[in-house]
Order: C-alpha cells, then structure tokens, then sequence
C-alpha cells in the first residue's frame, strides 16, 4: 500500500487522498471516502494537522469506531493515540506547516513523500496492534 501512496501522491493526489485511494484499492476502505479526503489536505488548507495522519485516521475509525462492520472491540480512541504517537516518534509533529517548513513545489513534495510513506506503515501496524 506504501509505494501506491507514494505513487499517488507524485502523480497529482494530495497526501491524504492518495492514502485514501491506496487504501481503497487494498481493501481497507471504499473509495468514496477519497472526495471526504480531499477537505484534509494541506493540514485542511490552514497548515495544522497533517493530510496523511487525517486520511489514516479516517481509516482506523472506520475498522475501530463505534458501529463498524469489523466488529472489533479496540476502542478507536486508542487506536487514533497510537497513530499519532507513532508519527511523533518519527516526525516529533503532526503540524502540516512545520512538517512542510515553508517549502513548496517539489522540495515540499519530496518531504512529504515521507509523511504518506510513514502514515502507510503506521496504518498498517495500526490495524495489526492490540493497544
């Protein structure tokens, strides 16, 4: 899931849509949830909290949240802590505009390759993790 992200993102999607899409194509969620993806882009188009924790975000409340069809008993609230500490391990913030610092173009594209590639492995382990 990883590469496609990656892919998507250096090829016109924004980081939390082409999580989104990545994710929809591994079964993880529908695609429609790609359109609700695109208001988290750019830290919801005011730089705060990163587009790709948002879009894996919305995929663990879908597998963890109240009324799920999963039907697992992980409370969502502890899943959504666990992502966002994870991704502060690796990133120290979730803020789009200091994880971007202040570059745009392809240097801000290449930075945040690694925040939809990071997002991706948290997701991932995320969904295997008892917490």
């Amino acid at each position: 899931m990883k590469d496609k992200a990656v892919e998507y993102f250096n090829n016109g999607y924004s980081c939390s849509e082409s999580i989104i899409k990545a994710a929809s194509e591994a079964g993880l969620c529908d695609k429609s949830l790609i359109s609700i993806a695109t208001s988290f882009s750019g830290g919801m188009s005011s730089g705060c909290l990163c587009g790709a924790v948002a879009a894996v975000q919305m995929i663990s409340g879908l597998h963890f949240g109240k009324d799920n069809s999963y039907g697992n008993e992980v409370c969502a609230r502890q899943k959504a802590a666990f992502i966002v500490e994870e991704f502060k391990k690796r990133n120290k913030v979730t803020c789009c505009r200091v994880l971007s610092g202040g570059l745009s173009g392809a240097e801000k594209k290449e930075r945040c390759s690694k925040y939809v590639a990071d997002c991706c492995e948290i997701l991932e382990e995320a969904l295997k993790v008892k917490v």
